[in-house]
C-alpha cells in the first residue's frame, strides 16, 4: 500500500471570510496537528520493543538512520491517526481522549507496510530504502509483528470506555487487511484476461478501505456515537479509502518518483493487477489486447513505455479518475448521515479532499 505524494493549495476564503472547510491548507495543518499529537506515542511504544525490532521500527519511521544514528524523520502524512481525531471532534468529543487510539492505527498501517514492501520486494519507500533492504526480510517482518501487537496493547491498556469495542474492531480490521494482501498476491500469479474489476475493487477497498474505514469508526466510537453513526463513519471512510487507492494506482503508474518517493512503473514491472490496469484490460479495445499481451510476456527494453501508454489508451487512468470521483461521493453521503452539520464535518471533509486531490 504506497504512500502518496503531497498536494498543497492556496487557501479559499468561505462565507464571512472563513477558510473553506475544505481548504487543503486546512487539511495539511490537521495532518500537522495530528502527528504532533501521536508521535509521542508511537515513540514511546516503539521504545519498549527489544534492542534488534527497535532498531528496525526506528529506521522504518524515519526517526535513526541505518547505522543506528539521529535522523531527521519522515513518518508519512498521519492521514489515519488525523482520521481518528477529527473523527472524534465531528461528533463532538475530545481528541486527546483518542490519540492512543490514533496511535494503534497509524502502528497497524505501519505493520503493512513493513510487509508489503517484503512481499512486492520495493526497495525504496518515503525516499529512503526499505526496511528489508536495510536488515533483511525476517528482521523487517518481525518488526511488523511487534508492530501490531503494540497497537492490540495500546488499546488493551487503554482505560476508555470505548477502547475493548475499538480492539475489537481493529483486530477484525486487521484479518480484513490480511485478506486483501493475500488476494492481491494470489491476483499477480493469474493471468491478465482471469481478473474482474469487481474482483479488484473488493481486494482494494480491503486492503486501503477497511482501515481508513475503521480509523474512522475509532474516532465515533471514541466520541461515544450510536452504532448507526459508527457504520456510517466507517463506511465514508471505505469509500474515501477506495477513492484513495484509486488515485494512488494512477500516481503508481503517471506519477513523479521526487514527488512519490517510489520508482516510476514499479508496479507495472511487478505484473500488479492495479485499478487502472484491471479496467484497461476489461474495456475491449486494441490497446487492452496489446496490454495483455505485454503482461504475459518478459519485460523488455522499452515495454515500461509501452504499457503505460497501453493502459491510457485502453482508458484506464480516465476510468479510474471518473470512479475515484464517484467513491468520494458516496463517502460524503454517509458522512452526511453520521454529522449532518457542515461545519463540524468540514474537518473531514477536508481530509477527504486533500487525499482524493494529489498531483501525480
Amino acid at each position: 500500500m504506497p504512500s502518496p505524494g503531497r498536494q498543497e493549495s492556496v487557501g479559499r476564503p468561505g462565507p464571512a471570510g472563513r477558510r473553506d472547510p475544505l481548504d487543503g491548507q486546512e487539511a495539511v495543518g490537521i495532518l500537522e496537528h495530528a502527528r504532533v499529537s501521536v508521535d509521542p506515542e508511537l515513540r514511546r511504544a516503539i521504545d519498549s520493543l527489544p534492542g534488534s525490532m527497535r532498531r528496525v521500527a526506528l529506521y522504518h519511521f524515519g526517526w535513526e538512520h541505518a547505522d543506528g544514528t539521529p535522523a531527521a524523520g519522515n513518518t508519512g502524512k498521519a492521514i489515519r491517526p488525523a482520521l481518528v481525531l477529527t473523527a472524534v471532534r465531528a461528533l463532538g468529543g475530545q481528541h486527546a481522549t483518542a490519540v492512543r487510539a490514533a496511535a494503534a492505527v497509524e502502528l497497524v498501517h505501519n505493520f503493512t507496510l513493513l510487509h508489503d514492501d517484503v512481499m512486492d520486494r520495493d526497495t525504496t519507500r518515503r525516499h529512503r530504502p526499505t526496511a528489508w533492504t536495510v536488515f533483511g526480510d525476517a528482521d523487517a517482518i518481525l518488526a511488523g509483528d511487534a508492530l501490531q501487537a503494540l497497537a492490540h496493547q495500546l488499546l488493551a491498556d487503554d482505560r476508555h470506555p470505548a477502547s475493548s469495542a475499538a480492539a475489537g474492531r481493529l483486530a477484525g480490521c486487521v484479518v480484513e487487511l490480511c485478506a486483501g494482501q493475500h488476494a492481491d498476491t494470489a491476483m499477480e500469479r493469474r493471468g491478465p484476461d482471469d481478473v474482474t474489476l469487481d474482483e479488484v475493487l473488493a481486494m482494494a477497498e480491503a486492503k486501503t478501505g477497511a482501515l481508513i474505514g475503521c480509523a474512522c469508526a475509532l474516532g465515533a466510537l471514541y466520541a461515544g456515537a450510536d452504532e448507526a453513526d459508527v457504520e456510517a463513519l466507517d463506511a465514508f471512510g471505505r469509500e474515501a479509502g477506495l477513492a484513495f487507492q484509486l488515485i494512488d494506482d494512477v500516481i503508481g503508474i503517471w506519477g513523479d518518483p521526487r514527488r512519490t518517493g517510489k520508482p516510476a512503473g514499479a508496479d507495472l514491472m511487478a505484473r500488479k493487477k492495479s485499478l487502472p490496469v484491471v479496467a484497461a484490460l476489461a474495456s475491449g479495445t486494441p490497446a487492452a489486447a496489446e496490454l495483455a499481451e505485454l503482461y504475459r510476456g518478459p519485460y523488455t527494453d522499452g515495454d515500461l513505455e509501452r504499457t503505460v501508454l497501453a493502459v491510457e489508451r485502453a482508458g484506464g487512468r480516465d476510468w479510474a479518475q471518473l470512479q475515484a470521483a464517484d467513491r468520494m461521493s458516496r463517502s460524503l453521503h454517509h458522512l452526511s448521515r453520521a454529522v449532518p452539520d457542515p461545519e463540524a464535518a468540514g474537518g473531514l471533509l477536508s481530509l477527504a479532499e486533500f487525499v482524493t486531490r494529489r498531483s501525480t
